[in-house]
């Protein structure tokens, strides 16, 4: 059996009781560096593990091997550094590997950088897209940054800090200067920061700041190329129509739709009315 296993993103005390359970009993243990992992196991107590190195670069030839060993019989556990395996992980391809050659796995759960991060920004979380790392450069890295100005949901990417200053330039290129961000680093940790401003400021902060750690990118979208405010002013009315219809009161459609496009409840829920006044209205003359 292989077991993906979460890990903590900083704080110790995020491992669950199941996954030292597990970690204790695995045959063997797959994970990115194996120094880290040692860590992690002097931590929690567990002595006389067989790690195995599994990572981006080696993948193609260790995930061969650990499915021979699975299919002897041998529980490995898989791990990455920080977080979830197979989010930005090689154990995507260890899934996949299970799945082709009918070998049982299964996933313990826990900590997710990218969530914890969602939800700390401050940001629409009722729909988001994760990006995670974009390509280092080239062609691939640009269709990427492309892409991003299609979604209407906030967009979470991951970046090391030496590439930060120029992401930010990315993205002001492609016109988020002014979109809302969250900055996050050290979650879960001691000097766990959030710093929430516009893109535009952040090339200015990040100009005389440092970037510092691994960070969490939260970023308020520019919406579906192309879109006009009249289009959106449009689909907003045509929610609000169908939300109603479905027999949605009116205050729950203004808090949903407040939440969605970032209008406020208060502005919201007079838009409402007033759409459903008029509507009302036009049926009468009919």
């Amino acid at each position: 059996m292989l077991y993906l296993i979460g890990t903590p993103i900083g704080n110790m005390g995020d491992i669950s009781s199941r996954a030292t359970e597990l970690l204790g009993q695995a045959d063997m243990i797959a994970c990115e560096d194996t120094r880290v992992t040692g860590i992690l196991l002097k931590e929690l107590g567990i002595e006389g593990k067989r790690l195995i190195s599994y990572h981006e670069h080696n993948k193609a030839s260790k995930g061969a091997e650990i499915i021979k060993f699975l299919k002897q019989g041998i529980n490995v556990a898989q791990v990455s550094d920080a977080g979830m395996p197979a989010i930005s992980d090689p154990g995507e391809d260890l899934v996949r590997l299970c799945i082709d050659e009918g070998v049982e796995f299964t996933v313990i759960p826990g900590p997710v950088a990218a969530v914890t991060a969602l939800v700390m920004s401050g940001l629409s979380t009722r729909y988001y897209h994760y990006e995670g790392f974009l390509p280092n450069s080239g062609s691939d890295r640009r269709k990427r940054l492309k892409k991003l100005k299609e979604y209407d949901e906030t967009i979470v990417l991951y970046e090391a800090p030496h590439r930060l200053r120029r992401l930010l330039d990315e993205l002001t290129e492609e016109g988020f200067g002014e979109k809302q961000a969250a900055f996050c680093r050290e979650l879960t940790k001691k000097y766990e920061e959030v710093i929430r401003m516009t893109v535009a400021d952040a090339v200015e902060y990040y100009e005389k700041t440092e970037p510092r750690g691994e960070f969490v990118v939260c970023l308020e979208p520019l919406g579906i190329s192309g879109k006009t405010k009249e289009t959106d002013d449009k689909a907003i009315d045509d929610e609000i129509l169908r939300l109603r219809a479905s027999g949605m009161p009116v205050k729950k459609i203004s808090e949903l739709l407040s939440s969605d496009t970032g209008v406020s409840k208060k502005e919201m829920y007079a838009r409402v009315l007033n759409l459903l006044k008029s509507e009302d209205n036009d049926r009468g003359d009919l």
